[in-house]
């Protein structure tokens, strides 16, 4: 497979504060990729980087175009979609309307209804509500239209930061089931940040182990969920 996203050397500091230490890492063409890590690792930032949302020394390609040194505003028109940590939605706007707003990039505008309805049929509960203010969404609700949003962009690559975090079980499973059938039917290519280890990896084609800031254990979800160290550290038994 040919590398879509591919990290190398890479640096990330807020301000005199060094976090991200020589990074490497890439994730090929419709592969579901998880970075795992502690509080503190440097996870955040690691997809801040690569949207060139923090200061950065190293490289960033996505499809061979150098990421660093550009804007976090052009990320989009790279084929980049960022569904950053606590949702991202614009809660005065209606539920069609940040769908609306998630395709302002595109050109082809006759096909942009097409894809609210193809993402209302992903997330039935988005087309019950698409008349709602999205402030008004429950948290599960509220983190399925920040990915329908980001999914508007008809994205290349899309980053998912902490998708679980302050959902219920139940919610968290049903949005994982989503994202796995986005890989296996649209062939959409993740790099995932998560917390839930367990159910990052039930979806994952690879992962990669971050502390302070360096990738110190990379393989399939397959091997890693066998390795003692990181079911102890991350799994739970």
């Amino acid at each position: 497979m040919t590398a879509l996203l591919n990290v190398a050397g890479l640096d990330a500091a807020y301000g005199p504060v060094q976090v991200l230490r020589g990074l490497e890492l890439h994730v090929d063409e419709g592969e579901v990729v998880v970075l795992l890590g502690a509080n503190g690792a440097g996870k955040t930032t690691t997809i801040r980087a690569i949207c060139q949302m923090v200061d950065t020394k190293g490289s960033v390609t996505v499809g061979g175009t150098e990421l660093v040194g550009k804007r976090p505003e052009q990320m989009a028109g790279f084929g980049i979609a960022h569904v950053p940590q606590g949702r991202g939605t614009f809660p005065e706007l209606t539920v069609e309307e940040n769908l609306e707003v998630g395709a302002y990039v595109r050109k082809d505008k006759s096909a942009i209804k097409d894809d609210i309805d193809r993402w209302y049929g992903l997330f039935p509960r988005l087309a019950e509500r698409r008349t709602q203010t999205a402030g008004s969404l429950s948290g599960g609700e509220q983190q399925m239209l920040a990915v329908a949003r980001a999914l508007m962009s008809r994205p290349r690559l899309l980053l998912l930061d902490e998708p679980s975090l302050g959902l219920a079980p139940i919610i968290i499973r049903d949005l994982f089931t989503k994202f796995e059938e986005l890989n296996e039917a649209e062939g959409v290519t993740m790099f995932v940040v998560e917390q839930n280890a367990n159910l990052a990896l039930d979806i994952a084609d690879r992962a990669y182990v971050l502390e302070a800031g360096r990738v110190v254990l990379t393989g399939s979800a397959v091997d890693l969920r066998a390795d003692d160290a990181v079911r102890r550290a991350y799994l739970g038994f």
